[in-house]
């Protein structure tokens, strides 16, 4: 990872080179990610704000936030499973560091969400909600957040080499954990099943980052989680690297 680190230009690079070429020739470039986004946003507040009788002032800030930051994790996670199947080309030529390939997923979908970013800006101003007081949280949480996504992506990218229907796994998972993390919902509407929320990762993860942007304390519960995943995530990425990496070329 220090050796990924030092070469930070290269996967700087690679990501953004990545991103260009994926919008090449279109006016707008990722901002049609962004509308389309806006869009989807849009429909799903005012219909899901309507059935759960909830006021739009309050409904569509906490379904905007989640949703942009939703589709961060689970697009990076994604993309991560499949970080060293789509490097194979280089890693089988070119004794580059793994960790290079793990830096340019995560910073071509941190591209992605600066984009998208623009959302959750625009919501805060329509609506006049305070979260300036609550800012240096947003930014320790989003720390978190990324720091969670890197030993994942990691974990993941290794493990999808060797076993190759993991991807398709992980996808479904995914697309069922989205409808068990209070994103389209409040999580006081699922007190029945208080579980489903407090073992669930994603649930604190999005905590972090949407509470203080809403202006309301993140409960100390979900800053533990958080903490505690990175660190033994990280531990267990370093092992698991430590012991297999060489194989990854001939895996890919």
């Amino acid at each position: 990872m220090a050796q990924s680190l030092r070469s930070s230009s290269l996967w700087l690079l690679l990501g953004w080179v990545e991103i260009r070429q994926r919008y090449a020739r279109s006016k707008i470039g990722p901002f049609w990610l962004t509308i389309s986004m806006a869009i989807l946003v849009t429909a799903l507040g005012l219909v899901y704000g309507t059935l759960f009788k909830a006021k739009l002032s309050e409904y569509l800030p906490l379904l905007a936030i989640g949703f942009v930051f939703w589709a961060f994790i689970s697009t990076t996670i994604n993309d991560g499973c499949n970080a060293y199947i789509s490097a194979s080309p280089y890693l089988k030529q070119v004794p580059l560091p793994r960790g290079l390939f793990v830096f340019q997923t995560l910073w071509r979908n941190m591209i992605v969400l600066a984009h998208n970013f623009v959302i959750v800006i625009l919501v805060l101003l329509i609506f006049q909600i305070d979260f300036i007081h609550q800012l240096h949280f947003f930014v320790l949480g989003f720390a978190l957040v990324v720091w969670n996504l890197m030993w994942a992506v990691t974990l993941l990218a290794l493990l999808c080499a060797r076993f190759r229907d993991l991807p398709q796994i992980v996808a479904s998972f995914i697309q069922v954990i989205f409808y068990i993390t209070p994103i389209l919902f409040k999580r006081d509407m699922l007190q029945k099943y208080p579980l489903l929320i407090d073992l669930n990762p994603f649930a604190h993860l999005i905590e972090v980052v949407r509470g203080p942007l809403l202006g309301t304390a993140v409960p100390m519960l979900s800053w533990m989680v958080c903490l505690g995943l990175a660190v033994l995530g990280t531990l267990l990425s370093i092992f698991m690297h430590g012991k297999y990496r060489a194989r990854i070329p001939y895996w890919v």
